[in-house]
């Protein structure tokens, strides 16, 4: 005879129910934990990164940039005139003189100009002979006249002192003793305004002159000018050196080509006289000075020590373009074999020397005042920790330490942004 049990149904909900329960407490508190729980230390090659150990001693600040080697003197060859270049004689490249013709050109308009102003030159020229002859003939004339004049004088002079002297003895009437030592007065009278005359004339020949010759000096000036102007279409070098082409973004001239006055022909540089010409950072820049010492690298052999050759700074330009400031080093020393302008360098400034500061070489990402975090090398060498360290200034490839780390710490100073998610990491 079956039984029938109370509450069977009911016991059986509550035992799923406080089972269910449990699983979920379960799943939850397992996924809690999981949140919990750090990730993994990554392994990571020794090989593969750029360990440095932070030392106290002397510390360089210096910047670095990259630049070329241009030449100290040089002279841009523009045209003077509009003409047409013929020939070229000289391509870029060659050695030069100051008097080498490096390309002759032609302008015709230019020639007929020459021609004209010769013309009226020599126009001029005969002009000022003419008036000179003219001159000289008629101040001739008046002298002529006042030497006449002087003899008259003298004869009347001479008679009115003998009627004088007759007239005393009674052989002469007094009224032609008058008569006679009146015309001698007359004469006398005449004789002094013909050389106020003569005088006056010498004056107004002088400025006839001077008048006609600046006329011949202006006519000439514009000859030479336009002789000068015609000579200049036999382009010289006007520099010893050597020819360049014209620098971008400006395009060389052509045979055939029309050019007009002032466009660019050429360059001639002093090859054996260079400087280095370094971009740097205008964040940088501001504690560079004229004076201070520099090394550039022209990465040839036959320098002081493999290319290095020392300079110090000479200028500073005073503009920024495309966030750099150009630095010009003069170089001091002889130049390696093979240096030549446009050749690319790289050159380090010294603005200082720190004596006594903790530092460590300067890392992929690290900056001049900035806290970064790095992953500094446990003892035993088998696992490395992100610590936070403050940087104070920076040189090109050491910075120094305000916090964070100390003397004897070794950390990596290779790029390891790959492992941000990681507090630590272990090497292999």
């Amino acid at each position: 005879m079956d039984i029938q049990r109370k509450n069977v149904g009911r016991k059986k909900v509550i035992r799923w129910t406080i089972t269910i329960v449990l699983l979920v407490g379960v799943l939850v508190g397992g996924s809690v934990m999981l949140k919990q729980l750090k990730p993994a230390a990554p392994s990571v090659e020794m090989s593969t990164l750029w360990p440095d150990q932070v030392r106290r001693g002397p510390m360089v600040l210096d910047v670095r940039g990259l630049g070329t080697l241009v030449p100290e003197d040089t002279l841009l060859i523009t045209a003077t005139t509009d003409g047409r270049v013929e020939r070229i004689l000289i391509r870029p490249g060659a050695d030069v003189r100051a008097d080498s013709v490096v390309m002759i050109m032609s302008n015709p308009e230019l020639q007929t100009q020459l021609v004209t102003a010769e013309y009226l030159m020599k126009g001029a020229e005969a002009d000022f002979a003419n008036l000179k002859v003219t001159l000289q003939k008629s101040l001739l004339d008046l002298q002529s006249q006042a030497a006449q004049l002087s003899s008259d004088y003298n004869n009347a002079k001479l008679q009115a002192e003998r009627d004088a002297t007759l007239g005393k003895d009674g052989l002469v009437s007094d009224i032609d003793a008058k008569i006679s030592a009146q015309k001698a007065k007359g004469l006398g009278d005449q004789l002094e305004l013909q050389k106020q005359r003569i005088a006056i004339d010498a004056q107004a020949q002088e400025a006839q002159l001077a008048a006609s010759k600046v006329k011949v000096d202006q006519l000439k000036s514009e000859y030479e000018l336009k002789k000068s102007q015609v000579d200049q279409l036999n382009v010289r070098a006007g520099f010893a050196g050597r020819l360049e082409a014209v620098p971008p973004p400006l395009n060389p001239v052509e045979e055939g080509q029309k050019v007009t006055a002032g466009t660019p022909l050429g360059k001639v540089a002093q090859p054996s006289h260079l400087k280095a010409e370094l971009k740097i950072a205008e964040t940088q820049v501001k504690d560079i000075t004229i004076g201070l010492p520099a090394v550039i690298d022209t990465r040839l052999a036959g320098g002081g020590s493999n290319g290095m050759i020392n300079g110090k700074v000479s200028r500073i330009d005073s503009s920024v373009l495309n966030g750099t400031v150009t630095v010009d080093v003069a170089l001091q020393g002889a130049l390696p074999p093979g240096s030549r302008p446009d050749l690319s360098v790289d050159g380090t400034i010294q603005l200082m020397k720190l004596d006594d500061v903790v530092y460590v070489g300067r890392p992929v990402f690290g900056q001049q005042d900035s806290t970064v975090q790095l992953f500094k090398i446990e003892p035993a060498g088998k696992y490395a920790n992100k610590v936070k360290v403050i940087f104070g200034r920076s040189s090109v490839s050491t910075i120094e330490i305000k916090g964070g780390l100390n003397v004897g710490d070794r950390v990596i100073l290779s790029d390891m942004s790959a492992y941000d998610n990681y507090d630590r990491i272990k090497l292999n």
